[in-house]
């Protein structure tokens, strides 16, 4: 297996409606939100963790591929190869290959040189300094606080108010992925189906009440223009 080429792909993240990615700060400071968003602790700037863009992507796609209940849950790696359908095996070797799986235990040798080292790097995503001037140029924060509460169904009041910080709609992250390509392969078509996917489901938490929802803008792979590529997926031609 030879390494041949490194290739990136590049673009921006919109938001379309607010998003949280948590802090994992669970101390609340008088004033504060209940609630926050990570931020770069020396812009202070929210960001999208490429943590968070991986972990998304490869669950979507295991869940798309139908392996998850073979896995008993767990992320798809090298021993689980043998338990999965023949019909989808070649496709969940390829998930592997981007995303990498954990090699313990007896491992068949074979199988470990064929599938090699994981070929994708997730980037943290930046705000756009852009979108950031223009918040500036308005006197507007680059983070929203929204309110929300439960409402008790008999009496109609609302109960338990509570607030989240969310990185508001129209704003825009620079989006950075580098994609290791060994022996000429193309695994293109199960990348840009992971980012359709994300389109569809989001990013972030409470996607079930709104948050999170993007769209991939001006992708471009090592320069070259291939937003189209993405924009032609459907998803159930690829099931």
């Amino acid at each position: 297996m030879q390494l041949t080429n490194i290739t990136k792909l590049t673009g921006q993240i919109e938001l379309l409606s607010g998003l949280h990615i948590g802090s994992g700060n669970t101390e609340i400071h008088i004033g504060g939100t209940d609630n926050p968003v990570i931020t770069n602790p020396i812009t202070q700037q929210p960001y999208i963790p490429g943590s968070s863009i991986k972990g998304k992507m490869r669950s979507l796609l295991e869940w798309h591929l139908g392996v998850v209940s073979q896995t008993d849950g767990h992320p798809l790696t090298f021993k689980h190869i043998d338990k999965i359908d023949s019909k989808v095996q070649d496709k969940a070797k390829a998930l592997i290959k981007l995303f990498g799986g954990a090699p313990d235990g007896d491992i068949d040798q074979n199988l470990l040189a064929e599938i090699g080292p994981s070929r994708l790097a997730f980037w943290d995503c930046s705000l756009d300094p852009k979108w950031v001037n223009e918040m500036n140029d308005r006197n507007l924060l680059l983070t929203e606080v929204k309110m929300e509460n439960t409402i008790d169904r008999i009496k109609g009041t609302a109960e338990h108010p509570r607030n989240t910080e969310r990185v508001p709609a129209t704003a825009r992250f620079d989006f950075n992925l580098t994609i290791r390509v060994h022996d000429g392969e193309d695994l293109s078509q199960t990348i840009y189906l992971g980012l359709k996917l994300l389109e569809l489901t989001g990013l972030g938490g409470s996607g079930s009440r709104g948050y999170g929802k993007i769209a991939f803008r001006d992708l471009k792979l090592d320069g070259l223009d291939v937003q189209s590529k993405l924009d032609q997926v459907k998803i159930q031609d690829l099931a």
